[in-house]
């Protein structure tokens, strides 16, 4: 199991913090009693800066749980990216991100290091370039330590995953002319025809396929590299800050809580769904 720090097994208390959500009209939530103030659930993630594998992988997942979540009583869904606004304008529209989700600037990342999350490789070591910190992570090395195995299981697949939410992501990807291209889609773009991954040769019955996830992180590389000029980190600390998740009921208690541990390291959503009672 995950042992995640105190602060994020106690959110609404560290989480004093005020940030403007995007598209809100101006509107500017204190995170700390946004979380108190809940009756039902919510779910709050902290991602990384725009152009990183978290923060997409975070907000792909929202938009493919989200129905299940509001099922299970989530009822509030919420992501704070290292961004500004018109960054986080930006990906959410190259993501089809519904406005259901509430997004939130911290440009310089405060608010993900009050909840707690790992800042990376050496954070206060300034004699190293915020990049060669990145690549030691990369590498897997550390600390953090998490990211050789989510990294390599989007290789070598998981015969008991599941892969519907790849292929939302995907698909949504191709609809947006982003490639690789995997997926036949029906002439409106709808409908999965056909996955590729579907012929994998002994392995095609597994839940998700070797390379299927790796498959989707490259569709996403490819935009992260082709859109890093509008959506790089404005400040130097959020290239190698890592994100995480908490779920709270009644009063802000955490019933969930999750700190990212290396890169492509974010939550696996049905463990989220678990937790809160599905």
């Amino acid at each position: 199991s995950l042992v995640v720090p105190l602060p994020a097994a106690r959110p609404a208390a560290s989480l004093d913090v005020s940030l403007p959500r995007v598209g809100g009209g101006g509107e500017t939530v204190h995170l700390g009693n946004s979380l108190v103030e809940t009756t039902g659930k919510t779910m709050l993630c902290f991602g990384t800066h725009a152009a990183d594998f978290n923060s997409i992988e975070y907000l792909q997942k929202l938009r493919f749980y989200a129905p299940r979540l509001r099922a299970a009583g989530v009822d509030r869904l919420q992501c704070v990216l290292n961004a500004d606004a018109a960054q986080i304008s930006t990906l959410a529209d190259l993501l089809d991100v519904p406005d259901e989700i509430e997004l939130f600037a911290d440009p310089t990342g405060e608010a993900g290091r009050k909840f707690g999350v790992s800042r990376g490789f050496r954070p206060d070591d300034d004699s190293l370039s915020p990049f060669v910190k990145l690549f030691v992570v990369g590498l897997g090395f550390g600390p953090p330590w998490g990211t050789l195995v989510p990294v390599l299981k989007g290789y070598v697949g998981s015969a008991g995953g599941k892969r519907d939410w790849i292929e939302a992501a995907m698909q949504q990807a191709q609809r947006k002319g982003r490639f690789p291209a995997p997926l036949e889609l029906s002439d409106d773009g709808a409908t999965i025809v056909r996955n590729a991954f579907d012929d994998a040769p002994l392995v095609s019955d597994w839940g998700v396929r070797p390379f299927e996830l790796a498959t989707m992180r490259l569709q996403n590389l490819i935009m992260q590299i082709q859109r890093y000029g509008a959506l790089g980190p404005k400040d130097p600390r959020c290239l190698t800050q890592l994100g995480g998740c908490t779920v709270v009921g009644a009063d802000g208690e955490a019933l969930y809580s999750w700190v990212d541990r290396g890169l492509c390291d974010v939550p696996d959503f049905e463990d989220v769904l678990a937790a809160v009672g599905e």
